[in-house]
């Protein structure tokens, strides 16, 4: 017999637990001294107890949980359902640290303000080109909607123009428009530049020409994309209107170096095409 103590150092809980759980009839002790009040439990009992916890969190109420173990969930249905929690909670895990890295980025931004230099920007003219491009719908401008969009067209454009023996002729151009649709969708342009005579006919991908700009107002971010760019990209948007100049659609994404094992190596250029 183990006393109550015992037992909740064995069942890894704590001893007011156990009590409250004696009082909804979810788990009696096997014993109690009629004189002392004292509690003993038989180490038999530490499944059902480790079944009440698991069942507890996995969302279950203690009156969920007591029907439950009532009806003796066997070992495999009770794996099953904490492999599905583990899923579930895996899931909200990796949502919780997109947050916190979207809350650090928007930090370093407001950190930043008024500090990062205004000459960094370049006017310059951009040069027409043809490109390979794939597009998707973005539900919004969050990371949490754009990322999972922009990455794997990307990652399909390339399988798409390796397969067809297409060699890029630049780096890679992430362009963005207001969808159709509305709402606040995005339409995700991802783009590969090309000689449009090499590409051989009927590709799942298009062939669209990128007409030539004659100003666009450019900065190079280096770094991860994530996050991090927010700052430059907001630099720029600033520097636009502090001098009395009109930005035409969104800010274009030109990949000039991306080694895929070192985000911090990136470097990306900006471009903002300006109204004369």
């Amino acid at each position: 017999m183990l006393t109550i103590g015992e037992f909740a150092r064995y069942g890894q809980v704590s001893i007011r637990m156990l009590r409250h759980y004696d009082a909804l009839g979810l788990l009696h002790p096997q014993r109690t001294d009629p004189a002392s009040g004292y509690r003993y439990y038989g180490a038999g009992q530490l499944a059902r107890l480790n079944r009440i916890v698991a069942l507890k969190e996995l969302g279950f109420t203690l009156e969920q949980v007591g029907t439950i173990v009532d009806e003796q969930v066997n070992a495999d249905e009770l794996r099953g359902m904490l492999r599905l929690r583990r899923a579930e909670l895996e899931t909200e895990r990796a949502a919780a640290q997109a947050r916190l890295g979207q809350v650090e980025a928007r930090l370093r931004t407001i950190e930043s303000e008024g500090r990062m230099p205004v000459n960094d920007v370049v006017i310059k003219s951009l040069p027409g080109q043809w490109v390979a491009e794939l597009s998707a719908t973005a539900q919004s401008w969050e990371p949490a909607h754009i990322g999972p969009v922009i990455g794997p067209l990307f990652d399909r454009l390339c399988r798409l123009t390796d397969a067809a023996s297409v060699r890029p002729a630049g780096p890679c151009v992430a362009y963005y428009e207001d969808a159709p649709e509305g709402g606040g969708a995005i339409t995700v342009h991802a783009a590969l530049p090309v000689d449009p005579d090499a590409v051989p006919r009927d590709q799942e991908f298009a062939v669209v020409h990128l007409p030539g700009v004659a100003e666009a107002a450019t900065i190079v971010h280096r770094g991860p994309m994530e996050g991090e760019m927010l700052a430059t990209e907001q630099l720029l948007v600033r520097w636009i209107e502090d001098n009395d100049r009109r930005q035409v659609g969104y800010v274009r994404e030109v990949s000039l170096s991306c080694p895929p094992d070192d985000r911090s190596q990136w470097v990306t250029e900006l471009q903002a095409v300006l109204d004369r």
